[in-house]
Parts: structure tokens; C-alpha cells; sequence
């Protein structure tokens, strides 16, 4: 029986395990985003948002203890100076997991792992520009009566030029 055996072991042994999923944060911390499966996006998830949330407290144990994580100084840099700033104020779901399909080689569902605030693409919202039917036809009526005048004096002008100049 699995009783209280909550987090997925990736069928892989508990040092592959935890060094795998620091490999993979340390990643995530420095790209922004990785390519991964389904799975071990969920169990990345469960590993980076404790370290990201602790980053929110630049003091000299949570550093220690991040490091204790990731074993690398730059991404531990990167963590606690970037990406601390943009999520001071979100109170957690500092990841999202985007589906992808799946792989063609062994048929995993894949999947984008990415940090939320990084994304430019999600962060644009579209500005709605205010559109009344009474603009659109003023300035689809307006365009049709500033065209014909102009014509009509560029053809006058030659011929009241033309007999003016055959009198001298």
C-alpha cells in the first residue's frame, strides 16, 4: 500500500532523483522556461516554488539553504536578485505548465515549464480601443467628401489658366 507516499518518484532513485530536479531548476531559474514532461514538471513544481518563495527574503540562511538546493551560485544570484523583485508581491503559483502534446519517440505528454512573470507573450494585454458606429461612419463619410473637392479644383484650375494665357 502507498499510504502517505505523496510526491512521484520518476522511477529513479532518490540521489538521480533530487539531483535531476535541481538540474532542472537551476534551468528554469536561468532560462526562464524549459521543455520538459508532464510529470517531472509537476514534480519540479513541488521542488522550485518553496526556493522561489523563500528568495521573497534576501537574508544570509535563506541564500544558504537555496544553495544547499542548487549548488549553483549563479542561479542562486539570479533567484534572490531577479526574479525575487517580480514576485515580491504574488502570494504563490510562481510556475505555470503548458501542455504540448506528446513526444513522438515513446508518446510522454510534454510540456513548456515556465516562471509567470517572465512570459512576455501572457503578461501583453491587448488594448481595446473604444469603437462607436457613429465614428466609423463619420470618418467613412468624411474620407468621400475630402477627395471629391480636391479633384474638382485641380480640374478647373487648367482651364481657367488656358484662356488667360491665349489672350497675351
Amino acid at each position: 500500500m502507498r499510504h502517505n507516499k505523496k510526491f512521484n518518484h520518476l522511477s529513479r532513485t532518490a540521489s538521480h532523483r533530487s539531483a535531476m530536479l535541481a538540474n532542472m531548476a537551476i534551468s528554469l531559474i536561468m532560462h526562464k522556461r524549459i521543455n520538459t514532461t508532464v510529470a517531472k514538471a509537476k514534480a519540479l513544481r513541488k521542488y522550485v516554488e518553496p526556493l522561489i518563495n523563500r528568495s521573497k527574503q534576501d537574508t544570509t540562511a535563506n541564500r544558504r539553504l537555496v544553495f544547499s538546493y542548487l549548488q549553483n551560485k549563479y542561479a542562486v544570484t539570479e533567484l534572490f536578485q531577479i526574479i525575487s523583485e517580480k514576485v515580491a508581491d504574488r502570494p504563490g503559483g510562481y510556475t505555470r505548465i503548458i501542455k504540448t502534446g506528446f513526444r513522438q519517440g515513446d508518446a510522454a505528454a510534454t510540456c513548456f515549464i515556465e516562471l509567470v512573470d517572465f512570459d512576455e507573450n501572457m503578461a501583453k494585454t491587448p488594448k481595446k480601443t473604444k469603437r462607436t458606429r457613429r465614428s466609423k461612419k463619420s470618418s467613412a463619410a468624411e474620407a468621400p467628401v475630402a477627395e471629391t473637392p480636391v479633384a474638382e479644383e485641380v480640374a478647373e484650375a487648367p482651364a481657367t489658366e488656358a484662356p488667360a494665357e491665349a489672350g497675351e
